[in-house]
């Protein structure tokens, strides 16, 4: 029998900066209050264990647009400039989560 994957639910609704995007994720995958990452570099951290669910998880990011239209801001990432949006999908990931953008 296959192991089932754990599933998370992120609402973006009200993902308007990246402060709100770390509170949000927080709260998705570690309930009210709960904390996964600051910045790219602490969510990488946390999923490498000790802050909450460690990868592989899937993650269902509802509203996901909000976050795409307001996460713009650059980044280099593996020698390649991308957007703030994309760079946190691509951290998540590579950290082994499957993200599915609602």
């Amino acid at each position: 029998m296959a192991e089932q994957q754990v599933e998370y639910h992120l609402d973006g609704a009200g993902i308007t900066d990246r402060p709100g995007f770390y509170a949000a994720l927080g709260v998705a995958v570690n309930g009210p209050g709960g904390y996964y990452g600051s910045n790219l570099d602490a969510l990488a951290d946390c999923m490498r264990g000790g802050f909450g669910p460690v990868p592989p998880f899937t993650l269902h990011w509802h509203d996901s647009g909000v976050a795409r239209r307001v996460l713009t801001d650059h980044r280099v990432i593996g020698g390649r400039e991308v957007g703030y949006f994309d760079a946190i999908v691509e951290t998540l990931r590579e950290g082994g989560v499957t993200v599915l953008l609602r």
